[in-house]
């Protein structure tokens, strides 16, 4: 493990822009070492004040949409056509269990992970889907005090994951295929309704009437759906990432979501409620990890377990007894 640096040197680093110090602040906030979460909450706080600027994008779809091409496209689309910079991180709370696909997703990004404003990093799971959101909106804190004023977050698949990302974004975009249809049918109302965007890939040769089609017929569906209490009416555009093409006009329809919701005041509440979200989620898992922490509850538990496994006893009784025991010895007997 490398030697960790002082904080002073963390705060200047990422402050300064140095992508090797804000890798390894990242690789602080990662830690579960109780030395680095306190020092991960020095860094927090020093860098707070320089947070809040960017544009926070989420970007979902099924394996095979193109998110890689897509999200590589749209960077280099912010670097090279606009002259900003970009950050990409990456929720995936099955690579315990795959093996890794978002370090291939970034090597798949060529053109953007040579890119010196570009900035590209996966989030271990741990096979908990809170601690990568917890560490992902650290990480966002991080990216944008270092300067980064467009982040892009990737979520793998779809799942629990999309609410996650949901929660720490501004824009919520989902990448879909040409078809339509029985497509229609597959896509999950609670998907749909933290939509603020949908992009048809792949719209490109003989695809392309196509995807014009699944275009009309998703937002026919998407109109059936309440309207948002911010004022936006989710869009439907195509557009081919391997031929960069319709790239422009999806981030036209975020910065124009941006701009409704700056000015009808709606972001400061998106913010404001994505803060107590992340309060009350890093509050039910400290209090997780005391309990399970908790010696009499330990020793208690495979016991428990077994009772209501085998129908001994009943899962309310057992939650009780377990809580009782939590109640009478809350403090970690070390």
């Amino acid at each position: 493990m490398a030697r960790r640096l002082p904080l002073d040197r963390y705060v200047a680093g990422v402050l300064g822009g140095d992508r090797m110090v804000l890798a390894r602040a990242i690789t602080v906030i990662e830690s579960n070492l109780p030395s680095d979460g306190e020092l991960a909450a020095r860094l927090l706080d020093a860098v707070l004040p320089h947070t809040g600027h960017a544009l926070r994008v989420g970007i979902t779809g099924v394996p095979g949409v193109g998110k890689s091409t897509f999200i590589d496209a749209l960077g280099m689309h912010l670097i090279r056509d606009r002259g900003e910079n970009v950050a990409v991180l990456s929720v995936d709370p099955s690579s315990a269990i795959s093996g890794g696909s978002i370090l291939g997703d970034k090597t798949r990004m060529e053109r953007l992970a040579v890119e010196e404003r570009a900035f590209i990093r996966p989030s271990p799971s741990q096979g908990h889907l809170g601690g990568v959101a917890r560490r992902t909106r650290e990480t966002i804190l991080l990216c944008e005090a270092a300067g980064y004023r467009n982040i892009l977050v990737e979520t793998v698949g779809v799942g629990q994951s999309e609410t996650a990302v949901r929660s720490m974004t501004d824009f919520f975009l989902l990448l879909m295929l040409a078809g339509a249809g029985d497509e229609l049918q597959g896509m999950k109302r609670g998907i749909i309704e933290m939509l603020d965007g949908m992009a048809i890939n792949k719209a490109d040769g003989d695809n392309k009437p196509k995807a014009e089609r699944a275009r009309i017929e998703y937002s026919g569906a998407l109109h059936l759906f309440p309207a948002s209490a911010d004022g936006w009416t989710p869009r439907v555009l195509t557009c081919s990432a391997i031929n960069k093409e319709g790239i422009a006009d999806v981030w036209r329809m975020v910065l124009e979501h941006r701009e409704l919701l700056e000015g009808n005041g709606f972001l400061a509440k998106l913010r404001n409620q994505q803060a107590l979200d992340w309060m009350n989620e890093l509050t039910m898992l400290g209090l997780e990890a005391l309990f399970r922490r908790n010696r009499a509850v330990a020793e208690r538990l495979p016991l428990l377990r077994e009772a209501v496994h085998g129908g001994r006893m009943t899962p309310f009784a057992a939650a009780r007894e377990l809580l009782a025991l939590f109640r009478v010895q809350p403090a970690d007997d070390e």
